[in-house]
């Protein structure tokens, strides 16, 4: 060879090496064997993580265990031939973007009974073939063998997939576009990817969660033939068990009450975020679906890419999740629900991501200069009691707690938040670990270190539920005739072709400013902005892309500013969204139109279906007492407006101050004059304290928050308590109560002379207080 040539040799050699990406060599059916990880027949413990396939490349099999090593996942395999193969596992070290010390996510194969020596996961900051040590020798009358990934540490080991060679100078590809190409030759997927069975599609929905869902029922229920396609085993998005935020937002309001009709059908009974997995009702939604002969719901399919046809779609390609099997989703019309505006990134929709600058917009929550921050994504968690002691390691590897940067607490919710200085799609995979690193981390001051009453408190308590699939809150935004704005929203600008009313506030996350204090760049605690609104609808043609004709959206993903995405972006809005995308859809297909030619030609039309509605007025929910007490119209003088009021803590928005508490205001379908409590108090409690002693025999407590027709959430248990003697607090017996139904309550108990009460509430939905106006008489 000449010196010339064997340059060039190395230097090819040398690019392989580091970036895999130049001369890779196509997958040889005779001399190696591809695995990918989550196609392995049993999962054991892992579970299928799908998030990062745009960033990565594919889904991956993940050891959640929080803390416990989680079962083995098992499946066969076949080798060609006998010989000596070399191994590769395709893995990182989660953990190595913050501390290369430490390796949390190890794991080991087990290859017929025997545990193969080498560790994986325990080097590498990215996605990288890490070699075994030694060869694996098959012989040819065992070509057959079990293969079993073994999780030792149950802190999140991850696989993408496992590949082993008998050709010694094979080196798997790792560059994302090579490797791309020769999984599809190792899972043998046909050059022209099928058709998905379901005949000739109206509409393909992307996306399954409420806002999806909606779409595509709403469309199947007026004769539409609907595909949807949904990248977990289940629907609902953010408000499945596995993700656990409840649904918000108002629906049935002006101008058209029939909207939301269909979400209503998604409503679950009990509310809160981060509770046990039954609070979501998974099943109602996925008996709902089920429900839709016109729908075919492709679950566990990814969107990867699309066709296009001038500037229309003409298909999405989707993978499956587990099988890397592709299909090709034709039809006329196409619904981005994602959340990330994927379908619309694909097809070349004009889009934005972070905050636009007050000089582009003139809003008032704007910054003075453009930026990329977005609000961020929540990992949930909480932790449950057992029998016995439990113990949970020191974690140097996750984020640090001490005394001065803890706020011990036994759940953590909506505001365990990171990534809002990340891009919630690329960076997405860092962002989701973040937060798996605060929460364990916390976990691990808890149990070792918080002392005093958290001590006994946390002795016999583990981590009963941490979220693996963040809650995304945003990201693209895709853009279409009408970008919505603050000053829209707040001046209530009308529009002809208004549709969904928006209620939520415009409620915008930050950092909190002691987090940011304690953890520069790391953050991962925020605090809830909120601008109070009136009552807003929205424009339709904010519902579709302004750049690619058939293109419609639903959920966050729609076309508005940062700011205004911080009240439309709720999932009970979401789904009114998706009621009327399907609506429109009807339309299209009715009248051999685009989603703009129904606001241009056949608004009227769309206008009498949103006056309709696809579905019946929802039945008011059961049990929350809202009548007043029979006593009150006789009561006479109101004693607690002339007390003096102080409580346990406040909301940290800032919007719900004690002064409400007495201020004989209370709207049970405005949510604003309320005392609200931080979620964090171990009690709330309100205390009220009169110049002069007062006499009074009955109570009138009305608590809880605006619901979909009636209220909700009243405090649970609770009771009035005097001061006696010895300054300590004594419970009045009459007024104890347990698990409290109504949201309008009134007790009477024997006359008391006092100068202090308190009313003490231990427990109530959310671990938060809610109260309009507490009432104190005196009855003859």
């Amino acid at each position: 060879m000449s010196i010339r040539l064997l340059s060039v040799f190395l230097i090819a050699m040398c690019l392989q090496f580091f970036t895999g990406s130049t001369i890779a060599q196509p997958f040889n059916s005779q001399t190696t064997v591809f695995v990918e990880a989550e196609s392995f027949e049993n999962k054991g413990g892992w579970v299928v993580d799908q998030q990062f396939i745009d960033s990565m490349g594919s889904s991956i099999l993940l050891a959640h265990g929080m803390g416990e090593p989680v079962n083995n996942a098992q499946t066969t395999i076949k080798f060609p031939k006998a010989g000596r193969y070399n191994l590769f596992v395709r893995t990182r070290n989660w953990v190595a973007p913050w501390t290369k010390e430490y390796a949390p996510g190890r794991f080991q194969l087990i290859i017929d009974g025997k545990i193969y020596p080498t560790t994986f996961g325990t080097e590498g900051d990215a996605w990288h073939w890490q070699r075994g040590k030694e060869p694996v020798a098959i012989t040819a009358d065992h070509l057959d063998k079990t293969l079993e990934l073994l999780d030792l540490s149950g802190f999140d080991g991850r696989v993408d997939a496992i590949c082993l060679s008998c050709d010694e100078n094979f080196m798997p590809p790792n560059d994302i576009k090579v490797l791309k190409k020769y999984r599809r030759e190792a899972l043998r997927l046909p050059d022209i990817t099928p058709d998905a069975e379901g005949g000739a599609f109206d509409i393909v929905v992307v996306g399954g969660g409420i806002a999806g869902t909606c779409a595509a029922i709403s469309a199947a229920r007026l004769g539409l033939n609907v595909a949807l396609i949904q990248d977990r085993p289940l629907v609902g998005g953010n408000n499945s068990s596995e993700i656990r935020v409840h649904l918000q937002g108002r629906i049935n309001l002006p101008p058209y009450p029939n909207l939301g009709n269909l979400v209503a059908q998604m409503n679950h009974r009990r509310d809160g975020n981060a509770m046990p997995a039954d609070y979501y009702e998974d099943e109602k939604k996925m008996n709902l679906l089920a429900a839709e002969t016109g729908v075919k719901t492709f679950f566990c399919t990814h969107a990867i890419g699309v066709e296009m046809n001038g500037n229309k779609i003409a298909a999405v390609i989707g993978k499956h999740t587990e099988t890397g099997k592709e299909l090709r989703f034709a039809a006329p019309l196409f619904a981005d629900c994602t959340g990330d505006g994927t379908v619309g990134y694909y097809a070349g929709a004009d889009w934005r991501m972070g905050r636009e600058s007050k000089a582009e917009t003139g809003e008032s929550l704007a910054p003075e200069i453009a930026d990329k921050m977005t609000m961020g994504a929540s990992v949930q968690w909480y932790s449950v009691d057992t029998d016995n002691a439990t113990k949970f390691p020191q974690l140097g590897w996750a984020i640090q707690f001490n005394h001065q940067t803890a706020k011990p607490m036994l759940k953590g919710d909506w505001d365990w938040e990171t990534g809002l200085n990340l891009d919630q799609i690329w960076d997405f995979e860092r962002i989701r670990d973040h937060g798996l690193r605060a929460a364990y981390g916390h976990w691990a001051y808890m149990k070792n270190q918080a002392g005093g009453d958290w001590t006994e408190r946390v002795k016999n308590r583990k981590l009963g539920w941490v979220a693996f699939i963040s809650g995304k809150r945003e990201s693209r935004r895709l853009l279409g005739d009408v970008i919505l704005q603050e000053q829209d929203i707040v001046g209530q600008r009308e529009w002809t072709d208004a549709c969904v009313t928006t209620t939520w506030t415009i409620d915008l996350h930050y950092p909190t400013d002691k987090n940011a204090k304690d953890y520069p760049g790391e953050e991962f605690m925020t605090v809830a902005r909120h601008k109070q609104i009136t009552p807003y609808a929205i424009p339709y043609r904010c519902l579709y892309s302004r750049n690619i004709g058939n293109l419609f959206m639903a959920g966050r993903d729609i076309s508005v500013t940062h700011v205004a995405l911080g009240t439309i972006r709720v999932q009970r809005t979401g789904g009114m969204m998706g009621e009327v995308v399907g609506m429109a859809a009807s339309l299209c297909k009715k009248h051999n139109t685009t989603p703009r030619g129904v606001y241009q030609s056949h608004l009227d039309e769309l206008k009498s279906l949103m006056e309709e509605g696809v579905a019946p007025p929802a039945v008011p929910r059961s049990g929350l007492k809202t009548s007043q007490p029979s006593w009150l119209k006789n009561a006479g003088k109101n004693f607690a407006r002339c007390a003096k009021v102080t409580v346990s803590s406040v909301h940290s928005s800032g919007l719900y101050p004690a002064t409400n508490v007495n201020d004989g205001i209370y709207d049970l379908a405005n949510n604003a004059a309320r005392w609200v409590s931080d979620k964090n108090d171990t009690q709330h409690w309100v205390t009220f304290e009169w110049e002069k002693p007062v006499k009074i025999n009955a109570v009138r407590i009305i608590s809880g928050q605006a619901g979909d027709g009636s209220p909700k959430t009243p405090i649970n248990d609770f009771v009035l308590q005097r001061t006696s003697d010895a300054n300590k607090w004594d419970n009045i017996e009459e007024t104890v109560v347990i698990g409290n139904e109504q949201c309008d309550f009134g007790c009477k108990f024997p006359k008391t002379e006092v100068k202090q009460l308190r009313l003490l509430i231990t427990t109530t939905p959310e671990n938060i207080a809610r109260i309009w106006d507490v009432e104190f008489y005196c009855l003859e």
